[in-house]
């Protein structure tokens, strides 16, 4: 079975708007900064750490990619952007982005303890709020 998870850019998140490329680019920093934990551990931990290489469809539009592993506990995790329209309190609509994480049925329980953590990287960086896989929502931006 399918799980999906969100990272909803409210109002008040860092941003508004997102693309598959600002996406990548986090994806990449993210590795960045796991490996140098690796390399302040002397230790080979950027594989080990996000074991994941950014794939493309050729019908993807720039409207998706996905992170695949070479090693046996990895499988897939698909990242994708969309729009939707949510209702305010007082009767006002806006256009709202979100990202969504996708773990598809051949994704392993590794996978998802990944997209977990990278969904809550992107979502603190970002500001935003985050859906997560299980129902529960964590919110990574001011609240009143």
């Amino acid at each position: 079975m399918t799980a999906t998870a969100y990272i909803k850019l409210v109002p008040s998140s860092e941003t508004e708007h997102i693309t598959i490329e600002m996406i990548k680019d986090y994806f990449q920093y993210f590795k960045e900064i796991t490996s140098k934990t690796g390399t302040q551990l002397n230790w080979s931990y950027n594989e080990a750490a996000f074991p994941y290489s950014i794939k493309e469809h050729p019908a993807s539009e720039n409207k998706w990619f996905y992170l695949q592993s070479d090693t046996e506990q990895y499988n897939l995790i698909m990242l994708g952007i969309d729009k939707e329209i949510v209702h305010e309190d007082n009767g006002t609509e806006r256009i709202q982005m979100y990202i969504q994480v996708t773990l598809p049925e051949t994704s392993t329980f590794g996978d998802k303890g990944k997209a977990n953590e990278f969904c809550r990287f992107l979502a603190k960086k970002l500001k935003g709020e985050l859906h997560l896989f299980n129902g529960r929502i964590m919110y990574f931006y001011p609240r009143k």
